[in-house]
């Protein structure tokens, strides 16, 4: 990891998206069976770098975190071709969003939402931590938001697009997100 990289995820801002969320993400990669070893250092990279910018006020955070792994792994002598494959990762975590023939894709936006799928207890912590790092949001409009962007989570069939990962955790996370959308709307 790069010290820029290290400095990122140390922001003081930064609850939920640091680097224990970088290192619990790796772990579930760790798991993940049948990746080439380019595939999986390519995933590794994607999940070092896909939340290096996070500000809760911009709305080009993937954008930016891409090009910052674009600068730095040049700098690590990574390929072009494997900077744009990154790159491209990176910037699925915006939407979530995943073409089903995209394997690399859909297990690494699917181990990025794996919160979701956590125990009761942890999925409070993720959230509490998520409120924290929007403290700049009146508490009414984040509770607004917040539930809109947990129904749209609840309203896709599908989850986490990996199917093997939507196995284990689909219905954990909808558990999760129907318990916090009902703690909003009282």
């Amino acid at each position: 990891m790069t010290p820029a990289l290290r400095a990122a995820y140390a922001q003081r801002h930064r609850r939920y998206h640091t680097l224990a969320h970088v290192e619990d993400c790796l772990t579930k990669l760790a798991k993940v069976q049948g990746l080439t070893d380019p595939e999986r250092s390519l995933l590794e990279y994607a999940i070092w770098w896909h939340d290096a910018v996070y500000e809760p006020t911009r709305s080009d955070n993937e954008a930016a975190s891409a090009a910052m792994a674009l600068r730095d792994l040049a700098q690590m002598s990574v390929t072009e071709g494997d900077r744009a494959e990154v790159a491209r990762l990176i910037l699925l975590t915006a939407g979530h969003a995943v073409d089903p023939s995209d394997r690399a894709g859909a297990i690494l936006v699917s181990i990025d939402l794996s919160i979701l799928a956590a125990s009761p207890d942890a999925y409070d912590v993720y959230s509490k931590a998520v409120r924290e790092e929007y403290a700049h949001v009146p508490d009414l409009a984040f509770r607004r938001g917040r539930t809109v962007a947990l129904r749209k989570f609840l309203a896709v069939p599908i989850l986490f697009p990996h199917p093997p990962l939507a196995a284990i955790w689909d219905a954990p996370a909808r558990v999760n997100l129907t318990r916090e959308v009902t703690s909003l709307e009282i």
